[in-house]
């Protein structure tokens, strides 16, 4: 089976502590506000990386500038994960076969993955996989979508790349409580993850090496508003429901069952959960809908507490404080999830 061979992380540099990026929101939004500052303290988030210092935006900015920063940003990201994931595996750069590239916070053609190629030396031939508008989901889905590849060739070594950096899509003029929620709860991160065919060989790189057993993959009719981006002349715009604890809490369940019913499996057997964590609410349905009172989520509260919502780059964050966790561990399952745009949902079982 696809096994995940290593995975690194990395963030921008301005660091931001929640309190002085609430006090940043009343400072450029005045009375307009108040009544929503206590999203800051329900988040759940101490601090967060942006792709930009606080200042740059009390200021307005085109969208061409914003994106011209994703780009900048997004490219030194992704060049220091890849770099440091194939330094920690003991290969060359030019060793994978192909690369899939997820992202939903810019836009860019060429995309990140070939702008890599004037930084990284990478096999000339290496298979290309762009994908855009996963949203949140894409790190999961990225994953699921290596491990096909790899299924197909066996030999083969699939990277997956993330870079988001939300904070470009904060709108100075809009003073909805979509834009301020997303002030409160997003920001930027980077990551690489390893997907290698069960031909292989493990690296020794003090990391868990988790087979994966299977993936599900599901979109939901009739919710294309419940999350995305409206976009317009002046950049992305966020689009959150309120409903998203919700269905999290009816739909969830019924998907994880599916997933664990093809490989006789149960909740119960589940032992590892690396959980987006799309928020403090999303994380509370999650336990309600499964039942988990054990501290089952926990790592995912960790990391949205020291990182905040970095879109589809947290799960990676998640998944690699789980993997150097649980080292040695043999027979046991994890199952990473996450939800995004469409309204869709992106499972992958794991079996360490």
């Amino acid at each position: 089976m696809p096994y995940i061979a290593g995975i690194t992380t990395a963030t921008p540099p301005n660091l931001l502590r929640q309190r002085d990026a609430k006090r940043f929101a009343s400072e450029l939004f005045g009375g307009d506000i108040g009544h929503l500052l206590p999203v800051f303290d329900n988040a759940l988030i101490d601090e967060r990386h942006f792709a930009t210092e606080i200042e740059w935006f009390f200021q307005p900015h085109s969208f061409t500038e914003a994106n011209d920063r994703y780009i900048e940003v997004s490219l030194a990201l992704a060049e220091e994960v890849v770099t440091k994931l194939a330094a920690s595996g003991g290969i060359g750069t030019d060793e994978f076969d192909a690369i899939f590239f997820v992202s939903t916070t810019g836009l860019s053609t060429p995309s990140i993955d070939a702008r890599l190629f004037n930084r990284i030396h990478f096999n000339s031939h290496i298979k290309r996989i762009p994908i855009w508008g996963l949203g949140c989901a894409a790190g999961v889905g990225g994953i699921a979508r290596a491990s096909e590849y790899v299924r197909a060739f066996p030999t083969h070594r699939a990277l997956v790349v993330s870079t988001e950096l939300c904070s470009l899509a904060f709108q100075l003029h809009d003073r909805s409580k979509s834009n301020i929620i997303a002030a409160a709860l997003f920001a930027d991160g980077a990551a690489a993850c390893l997907v290698a065919g069960d031909e292989v060989p493990r690296p020794r790189n003090g990391l868990a090496h988790p087979s994966i057993v299977g993936t599900l993959s599901t979109t939901y009719s009739n919710t294309l508003d419940v999350m995305g981006w409206r976009i317009s002349s002046e950049g992305f715009q966020i689009v959150l429901s309120r409903d998203i604890p919700s269905i999290v809490t009816s739909l969830v369940r019924e998907n994880i069952e599916e997933i664990l019913g093809t490989h006789t499996l149960t909740i119960p057997d589940i032992k590892h959960y690396i959980a987006h964590p799309g928020g403090a609410k999303v994380m509370e349905a999650y336990a309600e809908a499964l039942h988990l009172a054990n501290g089952e989520l926990q790592p995912s509260f960790d990391i949205l507490r020291s990182h905040g919502n970095m879109s589809s780059a947290t799960v990676f964050f998640i998944m690699e404080r789980v993997l150097c966790e649980t080292r040695g561990e043999m027979g046991s399952y994890g199952l990473a999830a996450a939800l995004g745009p469409g309204f869709s949902s992106e499972l992958v079982l794991l079996q360490w």
